[in-house]
């Protein structure tokens, strides 16, 4: 049994310790911390795990096994690099970090570790749609990838989005996604301004993300976050000889009054349901099997993060702006982007 000791207790920590509670093996929540003093003690009774006052109590906790972080973005840092000196696994969601320095440094502290403790929450790798995409790819079916169409559609996002989200917190996905599926690191981007929708205020929405690959495929990714139908995940790979789509995901189609229907899901929660379970299910496997973390990696969050800085700059600057990765160190280089 690992044991799991969980840092922020906000919507997604408590969808992971429901998950862990409820329908994972091998796993039982023991701690839980977060800045909401209130919220971590109530989960922590509910649960009867330990409630620590802060992260790094959390991760000195001799109970511990392996932490997951779910809190703030920029505290991350802190609460990885805290489980890397303790030589504990953890399992970061995204980001890694809030800037490239920082990932950089989670780098070089896990590169002083000497082998991986750290992974990365991208869980569309763990998506049933995209690993059977993957695959069809990888067989040589359709012939070397040329292009990538995608389309991440929000049908709303909370008044606190900014317009450099769109590539920070939206796109991010499609980033880390095109680098595992066509197995290659990007190496420039441009972003288009379409006309703005009305539903976005004075947000701009929607935005073009064009990405340049290293082996010569391009991937466009249409980001819309004020859709307003659902949430709504696509993606198509032309190749040499054929083409390969993620399929509709609806169990059911409903013909009424003269239309005929599939549902589509409500948010990101419902879509990629299923690929939180795989991820996490072979997160602690892999921990109880005391194989090094195998998942998106401290390298794969650096190389979102430089590839997300220079969407940003795009975005601002109109211009096609290269990617510059450093050095890939000893301790990743040995890894195929997969």
């Amino acid at each position: 049994m690992i044991n799991v000791g969980v840092i922020g207790t906000g919507m997604i920590g408590q969808d992971h310790i429901r998950r862990m509670t409820t329908v994972l093996s091998g796993v039982k929540v023991t701690a839980v911390s977060d800045v909401d003093a209130a919220t971590a003690r109530t989960v922590g009774e509910r649960i009867g795990a330990a409630v620590h006052t802060t992260g790094q109590e959390l991760v000195a906790d001799p109970s511990v096994d392996a932490v997951l972080v779910c809190s703030w973005g920029p505290t991350h840092e802190q609460y990885v690099l805290a489980a890397i000196a303790a030589g504990k696994p953890v399992f970061c969601e995204k980001p890694l970090a809030t800037t490239t320095e920082a990932c950089r440094r989670i780098i070089e502290a896990e590169t002083a570790y000497g082998s991986r403790l750290v992974q990365v929450g991208y869980m569309r790798r763990y998506d049933n749609a995209y690993r059977a995409l993957k695959a069809v790819l990888d067989s040589g079916q359709i012939g070397t990838p040329l292009l990538m169409h995608c389309a991440h559609r929000n049908p709303s996002v909370p008044p606190v989005y900014e317009k450099d989200m769109a590539i920070t917190d939206t796109a991010v996905h499609e980033i880390d996604m095109v680098r595992w599926m066509l197995g290659e690191e990007i190496t420039a981007v441009r972003v288009l301004v379409p006309k703005r929708s009305r539903n976005g205020g004075a947000l701009q929405d929607p935005l073009f993300l064009l990405m340049e690959m290293a082996g010569g495929a391009i991937v466009d990714v249409e980001i819309s976050v004020n859709i307003r139908y659902g949430y709504d995940i696509r993606g198509e790979i032309v190749g040499e000889d054929g083409t390969a789509a993620l399929g509709e995901l609806s169990p059911i189609l409903v013909r009424r009054a003269g239309q005929v229907a599939t549902p589509v899901p409500a948010d990101w929660r419902e879509r990629f349901l299923r690929a939180y379970d795989i991820e996490l299910q072979e997160w602690i496997d892999g921990i109880a099997a005391e194989i090094p973390a195998s998942g998106p990696s401290s390298w794969d969050g650096y190389a979102a993060a430089v590839v997300s800085d220079a969407g940003v700059s795009a975005l601002h600057t109109g211009q096609r702006v290269p990617v510059a990765l450093m050095d890939k160190p000893k301790l990743y280089a040995a890894e195929v982007i997969a």
